[in-house]
């Protein structure tokens, strides 16, 4: 049969190897000009390895990415143990890493410390369980932690992330978060533009057509038949953002499918990459800003965690938040982006204790880097009316990142999405 498949991330590079070595023929449309989705990566003139535009790595139970690697030749996989950290309004810096490091907390008496430690047990040794989605996060962290726990612990965690919507995501996604994530961390060799780069080379080979610089703006359906782009498909599999999809099918599907999609709520990533001569973390590869005084969701000294030889001896940070599209800072330059938080990286590090004016000295680039619909609003509505493999049509499937959940979205969910639904055809 042809395949269509719609967007050209991991997910959908994924399905187009496994559906190529069925014996269809596979299309892939990108509006990019590269493939390779949230993923892709960038490489100065001074660098060796690439840098991808949105921080990226994997944990060590990412099995499905792991094996897929292995099944397609590529062996450059390794894995670190880089600190992890947050930030209070103490302004000092606490690792989290190890049960001793809660323990270690001056935000918490010894009581809290004890309610929570059994709480991040249960959630670390617990299946899902469907009460998971019947109680928001802050909920289920107040019952099982205490008050104390959830305000000094969580609540700027989950504000940060989610802005707004913090109060009303489900324990679901905390349940989640604490059972998936590991201590080792895994990074690709190269950087993921060097796996992105193997896989494409591998479909070439399996005769996987990959359109790139291809905007969809319709899909139209005649008889059993898909037309796209002028081409005729038998199936046609999308990849792309729930909203996205949503607009081009506006005539293809039925009003009250489209309509649950409607209901979905989305906040968007704004990331600035700060190349520098010196560390903004001294020693922490991932620190949570869990203060307001502090208006950054997350810091992310990549080069604490890969080695700075690869990147000309710069040190490489990323600054994250995860915003409404009305926001302000999205309409901001990348100077104007790192002027207006150069006030709080010197709080951080006393290195930075300088005019903005004079900020080069220390600054030798930077970059940003927006991503559309990054983080969905885990809520009950999400829950219900998130998208799945099947769809009224036959054979239009659907195999996007909203159906990560209740994990958040990364490569490795990618892989396994992009096979599963290969199985379906």
């Amino acid at each position: 049969m042809r395949v269509a498949i719609l967007g050209g991330g991991i997910t959908g590079l994924t399905a187009s190897y496994y559906l190529a070595k069925k014996g269809h023929q596979v299309t892939v449309f990108e509006k990019s000009k590269v493939v390779g989705g949230l993923a892709l990566g960038f490489k100065s003139k001074k660098w060796g390895w690439h840098l991808e535009y949105a921080y990226h790595h994997l944990f060590a139970n990412d099995k499905d990415i792991i094996n897929f690697s292995k099944e397609i030749g590529f062996d450059e996989i390794f894995f670190k143990y880089p600190e992890t950290a947050s930030l209070f309004d103490d302004f000092k810096i606490h690792k989290m890493d190890s049960p001793i490091d809660l323990l270690k907390l001056p935000q918490l008496n010894i009581f809290d410390k004890f309610r929570a430690g059994i709480g991040l047990a249960f959630l670390k040794i617990s299946p899902f369980f469907k009460f998971y989605e019947n109680l928001t996060s802050k909920e289920y962290i107040k019952k099982t932690m205490g008050n104390t726990t959830w305000n000094r612990l969580w609540q700027e965690l989950f504000r940060k992330k989610f802005g707004d919507y913090a109060e009303i995501i489900l324990a679901s996604f905390i349940w989640a978060r604490i059972k998936k994530r590991t201590k080792k961390l895994g990074y690709i060799r190269g950087g993921f533009q060097s796996f992105i780069n193997h896989l494409v080379s591998v479909l070439k080979k399996i005769k996987v057509s990959l359109i790139t610089g291809s905007e969809i703006k319709v899909i139209k359906k005649t008889g059993e038949k898909y037309i796209i782009n002028s081409q005729t498909f038998d199936v046609v599999i999308s990849t792309l953002p729930t909203p996205i999809l949503t607009k081009i099918t506006d005539r293809l599907f039925p009003a009250y499918f489209l309509q649950k999609f409607r209901k979905l709520k989305y906040l968007h990533a704004l990331t600035l990459i700060v190349e520098t001569k010196k560390p903004i973390l001294k020693n922490t590869y991932w620190l949570n800003i869990s203060t307001a005084k502090i208006p950054i969701m997350g810091i992310i000294q990549h080069t604490n965690y890969i080695d700075k030889k690869y990147y000309g001896n710069s040190d490489i940070c990323y600054l994250a938040w995860y915003l409404k599209r009305e926001d302000g800072r999205f309409r901001m330059t990348g100077e104007e982006l790192l002027k207006s938080v150069w006030p709080y990286l010197k709080k951080i590090n006393l290195d930075f204790d300088i005019p903005f004016t004079n900020h080069q000295s220390l600054v030798t680039n930077h970059y940003l880097f927006h991503g559309p619909f990054a983080q969905p609003i885990f809520d009950k509505q999400f829950v219900k009316n998130r998208p799945d493999f099947r769809t009224p049509l036959k054979n239009f499937f659907i195999a996007n990142l909203d159906m990560t959940y209740p994990y958040d979205r990364g490569t490795n969910y990618a892989v396994k999405l992009g096979k599963a639904v290969s199985e379906m055809i």
